[in-house]
């Protein structure tokens, strides 16, 4: 038998009012309230009708989400939570993958014809003619990694600068005395913030990086930078990659060349994807919360297309040091490899 709006009142033990309150995203609702009733639906496997609502409201009920790749799993994870919680609230979720452009003569076809009830745009390339067009549309967005800081209002963003910076402070409290950094494309705002952390963190320390070099968000970036290490021989005592991707080719060169990690060079990287847990040893890095992203972008869409933020608004979220085997006490780990010799 399907499972009905009366079903979940049943289960919640509240009104059928306060469940379709919650169901359309109502902000009257106490957020108890609207916790229980978003658990009975789940106990219930009950799924409210997006034609129904869409009818009722006299909207889409779909959700556009533009991003620029499938090939990160930060942002699959990202995709991941905004569908499960869009679907509680009777949204699908729609997603383009584009090169990053949007073209001068023709909007995406995402915002044409009111095709969606609102839009969000993770880690847009050119969010600004998006942004035009969106506002020319009255279509209701919310930006996830925006590369503008003048369009940080509807946006929700990583304090990129303190992830940098734990990073550094990390390896210059592990011993570390020539530590290379390895960021990714400069088109990203990230890139620019992580960097400026991480030099901050080393100039508190006393130290100057041994290099700093400037890439693509890539394994093969980290691994031919590290391949050119290890043939002129000449090392870092440790290495911050700017995502997990160059973590992992940089890992990857030292161990084909016999070359320890972290035993003889400690490795950081940045966004705790799938492979830092795989990988051996296991990857040190900083950690992007996909959850609470996703969490606080689904709220301020929701809220902007029911009218019920009244004020233009911004979320930060603080990044967190997952320390894992790739890196150690460097000055212990080096005083071992001179024993040994």
């Amino acid at each position: 038998m399907k499972v009905s709006i009366f079903d979940v009142a049943k289960r919640s033990g509240l009104s059928v009012v306060t469940v379709s309150r919650v169901l359309n995203g109502s902000g009257s609702v106490r957020e108890k309230n609207r916790q229980r009733v978003l658990h009975a639906m789940k106990e219930l496997d009950y799924h409210p009708s997006a034609a129904a609502r869409s009818l009722a409201r006299g909207k889409t009920g779909i959700i556009g989400l533009v991003m620029t790749t499938l090939q990160d799993s930060f942002f699959d994870a990202i995709v991941s939570e905004l569908n499960e919680i869009l679907a509680q609230h009777g949204y699908f979720l729609a997603v383009a993958v584009t090169k990053g452009r949007l073209a001068e003569d023709e909007s995406h076809y995402l915002i044409q014809e009111d095709r969606v009830d609102g839009l969000i745009l993770l880690s847009p390339v050119e969010e600004d003619r998006y942004i035009v067009e969106l506002k020319r549309r009255n279509i209701p967005y919310v930006l996830i990694d925006n590369q503008n800081a003048e369009n940080d209002t509807y946006s929700v963003t990583i304090d990129n600068v303190k992830g940098g910076y734990i990073a550094g402070q990390l390896l210059a409290q592990l011993g570390a005395r020539s530590i290379a950094h390895l960021s990714g494309s400069e088109l990203f705002r990230s890139t620019k913030e992580r960097r400026s952390g991480f030099l901050q963190a080393l100039d508190e320390a006393g130290l100057a990086p041994f290099e700093i070099a400037s890439g693509d968000y890539e394994t093969e970036f980290g691994y031919q930078t590290a391949r050119r290490w290890i043939e002129t021989k000449h090392l870092p005592d440790a290495v911050f990659a700017g995502d997990d991707t160059i973590a992992v080719g940089v890992t990857n060169a030292f161990l084909e060349a016999g070359i320890r990690v972290p035993d003889e060079v400690a490795v950081v990287g940045y966004d705790d994807q799938v492979i830092a847990s795989r990988l051996r040893p296991f990857l040190t890095t900083v950690r992007q919360p996909a959850d609470l992203i996703a969490v606080a972008a689904a709220d301020m869409l929701l809220k902007r297309i029911d009218g019920a933020m009244e004020r233009a608004s911004s979320v930060r979220i603080e990044p967190e040091l997952i320390v894992r085997q790739s890196t150690k006490t460097i000055a212990a780990a080096l005083l071992e490899h001179k024993e040994k010799e």
